[in-house]
């Protein structure tokens, strides 16, 4: 079975209280574990779309990764904007993670009933401060890394098996698809598509959680989920 959840925001090294952002994320470490352990099963996979570890860099960030470790399931994650532990290539980071994760970054991999792609993507022009000196240049970088991996998803798959996309950042912003989306509801075998990022109640009223051109959007926040894992729908 395959699970997914994003933004643990996790601090075991250098300890950042969560519920500052509200008292729902009091002890949300603990919760998450729990609900995990109480779902998900040896032989199950869990999908995490970004935001993992506040640390900056690898060997703090490494206390938080082998918390994941410890929990059930093979685990395939991607970098969110909070990630700066995590080098845009994943490759040179892959030697050092603990042996349950696979770090994703515009490529893809195969968990046996499915195949999983992704990159971090970023914030779009449809998108309240977007700017063409900063933003522009990353949006379409991302926009490549997504190519990349959906073509890397589709020589896996070929066309045996459904493809599972995760991006950190929101496909659709109010509820109108982005470059992003529209990349993903034209690549041949995609199914879901997992994303977090949003924590506001007002963006996650506004999320898109349906399916849409035979693709389920998924919205995989911990806070939106209550701090557990899902099944992955659409498969």
């Amino acid at each position: 079975m395959i699970w997914t959840i994003s933004d643990l925001h996790l601090s075991h090294a250098q300890p950042k209280p969560m519920d500052i952002f509200g008292p729902h994320w009091k002890d949300h470490p603990e919760r998450i574990a729990a609900a995990w352990r109480a779902r998900v099963a040896p032989d199950d996979c869990v999908l995490i779309a970004g935001d993992i570890s506040w640390a900056m860099k690898l060997p703090d960030a490494l206390v938080d990764l082998r918390w994941i470790d410890a929990l059930p399931g093979r685990k395939v994650l991607i970098r969110g904007n909070h990630d700066y532990w995590c080098t845009r290539s994943a490759k040179p980071l892959r030697p050092h993670l603990p042996p349950s994760l696979t770090l994703l970054g515009a490529d893809a991999c195969d968990i046996g009933e499915a195949v999983i792609c992704g990159t971090r993507g970023w914030i779009t022009p449809e998108t309240p401060g977007y700017t063409l000196t900063t933003d522009a240049p990353i949006y379409q970088r991302e926009l490549g890394m997504l190519d990349r991996a959906l073509a890397h998803a589709s020589q896996l798959a070929n066309a045996a098996k459904p493809i599972v996309v995760m991006i950190h950042y929101p496909p659709f912003i109010n509820q109108q698809p982005t470059a992003f989306a529209q990349r993903i509801a034209a690549a041949p075998g995609v199914r879901a598509c997992i994303y977090g990022h949003l924590h506001r109640k007002q963006d996650h009223d506004n999320a898109v959680n349906r399916t849409i051109d035979g693709v389920s959007y998924q919205l995989t926040a911990a806070d939106f989920l209550g701090f557990g894992p899902v099944a992955v729908r659409g498969l």
